[in-house]
């Protein structure tokens, strides 16, 4: 008799990772086992704000370092888990190209953060301490996410795909008060956060339109806050993205909907919003059908193989 085996929608969760995100992942888990056999290398790999001036390669490569066994295991499984729905719908270059930037800007926003605070407070645990991790572009992931499938319901958190980078940020933030080693990660989440936002907001490349980003209203800075202070978000939001994106934020605002004689028409604000939920729920349900398929099989073949033994 032949043993029993596991269900096709079970092994199909565990599968369909996407080549480039198995790529990361070995130089991720890679770049532990390195630091764990050379512990100096995190001297050179690992974001030190006192050395970055000569190494500034490490604005690169700290991203991709983990030095914790934890560390490495969340950032893989996100990566292959979260790459899987995002990769297939922005392309592979699209997909590198966000990793790439968010990295390196979230690092070079933590590298000057912790310079502000050495100098505010003159502590030199800000300068000396060893930053790394993959956790900004993570939490860049989930700003992806709650783009694509903005009202997709979380069975095992009950809430909506809209609101995990704000859950991340808030169990950050009140971790932190809870262990010595924040500096260490709260700098990277958020900054990867707002980074990854940026992105996709601004400078995202959109084939179908030949626009950048995604100007929609339910994509605004203020969505990541419960409706009761977006009033005080949304003018504060709008200064601090003039200020880092100038001409492009204008331009944006311009191209929020078609215009007829200055007024936009009904409904073309959420064109771009429509476009990105119909490609998240194309993704989802082509997800679902394979899992199908996939349990479907399972069930004719353990069938077959009854059929045999009796």
């Amino acid at each position: 008799m032949s043993s029993p085996q596991p269900s096709g929608g079970t092994m199909s969760i565990y599968t369909g990772f996407t080549r480039l995100c198995k790529g990361l992942a070995v130089v991720l888990i890679g770049g532990h086992i390195v630091v764990q056999i050379l512990p100096t290398a995190v001297s050179y790999l690992a974001l030190i704000p006192a050395k970055t001036i000569p190494f500034a390669w490490n604005l690169i490569t700290a991203g991709y370092i983990e030095q914790s066994i934890f560390g490495v295991v969340i950032s893989t499984l996100g990566l292959l888990f979260i790459g899987k729905l995002l990769e297939p719908i922005w392309g592979s270059r699209e997909f590198l190209k966000f990793i790439f930037v968010v990295n390196f800007l979230t690092s070079v926003c933590v590298f000057i953060t912790a310079i502000s605070l050495y100098y505010v407070t003159r502590q030199e645990l800000y300068l000396y301490l060893p930053i790394s991790g993959f956790q900004g572009v993570l939490s860049g992931f989930l700003v992806g996410i709650k783009q694509i499938i903005p009202d997709q319901e979380l069975s095992l958190l009950k809430i909506k795909a809209k609101w995990l980078p704000s859950l991340a940020l808030l169990v950050s933030v009140v971790v932190s008060f809870f262990t010595t080693e924040s500096a260490s990660y709260l700098p990277t989440i958020i900054f990867g956060t707002y980074i990854g936002w940026i992105y996709l907001r601004y400078w995202q490349r959109k084939p179908e339109t030949k626009l950048r980003g995604d100007p929609s209203d339910e994509f605004a800075f203020s969505t990541f806050f419960p409706e009761f202070l977006r009033r005080v978000i949304d003018p504060v939001a709008t200064i601090f993205e003039r200020m880092f994106c100038g001409r492009r934020s204008e331009t944006l605002d311009q191209t929020r909907g078609y215009t007829l004689g200055g007024a936009s028409l009904p409904g073309s604000d959420s064109i771009d919003a429509s476009r990105r939920r119909e490609r998240g729920a194309r993704a989802l349900e082509e997800r679902l059908a394979e899992r199908l398929a996939a349990a479907a099989a399972r069930t004719d073949e353990t069938r077959r193989d009854a059929s045999e033994n009796v």
